[in-house]
């Protein structure tokens, strides 16, 4: 999810039909520049470079969400009921639709993952990984990180573990998988919120790392040198 606004400009965007390394490209229609829907960064026409504000979201279960904000209100585009029209993609071993661009077995074809990316260096958290190792404290390009992982909901969140002057490390607290507790001064988390419900740090909120949740031969298309927590890393 990104904002609209580049340079106090305001966009809107459809989509072009076209892909990149089997990634969604966008248009703007003020410009009709394309703009790489996972790198949110324009890569060709008048807007070329040009960087979009990245919003933090979930990728989730619509219960998993309601349980979270009660009050959220719902897009409905014309269509309900349980059909997938997708899910013989999604059982194939195919690359995507025109194949990938780099070939690396590290992980399956269609593997899950939650992909990070800072500076210079990706990492990718792959679901099967996630799902025995829910909370992983971790370092990427520098930056202290934690990856929280619903197994529940196939939800994964990233956040920088700096608050303030000090760095944090999160351990599970209890039975909630959900729930966490800091080593440094003992204080109760939400693990997908990011914010302390009971401590010294009560209140307190963890500021939120990009991250996309995505196959893993979109994620190496674009991140050939992506590290594999767990694998080669972790």
């Amino acid at each position: 999810m990104y904002a609209r606004e580049v340079d106090d400009r305001e966009f809107t965007f459809g989509v072009s039909g076209k892909l990149i390394r089997n990634v969604l490209v966008m248009y703007d229609r003020q410009t009709e520049s394309y703009w790489s829907q996972l790198l949110g960064e324009a890569v060709a026409g008048e807007m070329q470079g040009a960087k979009l504000e990245y919003l933090p979201s979930w990728h989730t279960t619509w219960g998993k969400w309601k349980e979270m904000h009660q009050a959220t209100l719902a897009l409905k585009k014309g269509f309900s009921g349980g059909y997938d029209p997708y899910s013989s993609y999604y059982q194939s071993s195919s690359a995507g639709v025109i194949g990938e661009t780099f070939s690396d077995e590290r992980l399956a074809t269609k593997e899950f993952v939650i992909g990070v990316e800072l500076e210079d260096e990706a990492r990718a958290y792959p679901f099967r990984v996630l799902n025995n190792e829910p909370v992983v404290n971790d370092t990427l390009s520098g930056k202290d990180i934690l990856i929280v992982f619903d197994s529940q909901t196939a939800t994964g969140v990233a956040f920088d573990r700096q608050l303030g002057e000090q760095t944090l490390t999160f351990v599970l607290k209890g039975e909630d998988p959900l729930t966490l507790s800091d080593l440094e001064t003992g204080s109760r988390w939400d693990g997908l919120a990011g914010v302390a419900t009971a401590g010294s740090l009560t209140g307190q909120r963890l500021d939120r790392i990009k991250s996309t949740a995505v196959f893993w031969f979109g994620w190496k298309d674009f991140h050939a040198q992506s590290g594999v927590y767990g694998l080669d890393l972790g």
